[in-house]
């Protein structure tokens, strides 16, 4: 697998992330900077966690399924942005849209954080098994996540209140559409190989 195709399977594991963060930077007063860190650590290190889970889970299957394997990891991750895509075309409920003012300390509660991460990374856990099906060091790949993630959330946090209502949901579409494409592109070049 290509650097590039890291990088963007990165980006596209951060924008659900990214979202999430901008709602919660939205709905806060004014966020700083040490409080989005503390939340980019957090949401990273939990999306740096999920694929390497994934992965332990496909590699104990690849065995059984190594014919065959370029098309899994092409419907995973195709499945997965389709399914990014389609959340970021849902409109959001009415109450949503003028977030409550509340204390900006329970947005930045650790459970609160890690259970948001957690949320946002169960598709990261799914990379991580389609990933198991093909030639690549996954501790690169997470760290990368892990990274995009840090990077992603605590921009989106400290910019949340001027791309709340601008970028929203498109953010996942857009990572949908990656993902897509790489796994578009992980089908081409093994068929590529195999002709």
């Amino acid at each position: 697998m290509s650097p590039l195709s890291i990088l963007l399977i990165g980006l596209a594991m951060s924008t659900d992330a990214f979202a999430a963060a901008i709602g919660k930077g939205a709905a806060m007063r004014r966020p700083r900077l040490p409080d989005a860190l503390r939340a980019g650590l957090i949401f990273g290190a939990i999306e740096a966690f999920t694929p390497l889970l994934g992965w332990l889970l496909g590699r104990a299957a690849a065995r059984y399924v190594e014919a065959f394997d370029h098309w899994i990891a092409f419907a995973l991750l195709g499945a997965l942005g389709v399914h990014m895509i389609v959340a970021g075309l849902r409109p959001e409920p009415q109450d949503a849209a003028e977030p409550a003012p509340e204390d900006d300390r329970k947005h930045h509660r650790f459970w609160t954080l890690a259970a948001t991460g957690l949320a946002t990374s169960i598709d990261a856990a799914a990379v991580g098994v389609s990933l198991a099906f093909l030639d690549v060091h996954i501790g690169v790949v997470a760290l990368v996540i892990g990274l995009c993630t840090l990077l992603m959330v605590t921009l989106g946090i400290m910019l949340g209140r001027a791309l709340g209502a601008l970028v929203g949901k498109r953010a996942e579409i857009i990572g949908g559409v990656i993902l897509i494409l790489v796994g578009s592109g992980i089908l081409y070049e093994h068929l590529q190989g195999v002709a």
